[in-house]
């Protein structure tokens, strides 16, 4: 499987695009250590549904599930 791998810069969390996605869940200021497993589960699989389109408008579980069958 052919992965492209990128380094963002230190302190640069707008490079990153899941911490916007992330912090619609959990906003700043959040006490992680309040998180259960349930809840990381829950925010996961929102997040593998909904369509990107880097993806072609498809979700990425769904993509991952066509290349890894």
């Amino acid at each position: 499987m052919k992965v492209n791998v990128y380094f963002a810069d230190p302190y640069s969390s707008w490079q990153r695009g899941a911490n916007g996605l992330i912090r619609k869940f959990f906003p700043k200021k959040f006490d992680f250590s309040t998180i259960t497993q349930e809840n990381v589960d829950i925010v996961e699989n929102i997040l593998n549904n909904i369509p990107r389109k880097c993806l072609e408008f498809k979700a990425p579980l769904e993509v991952f599930n066509e290349l890894s069958s």
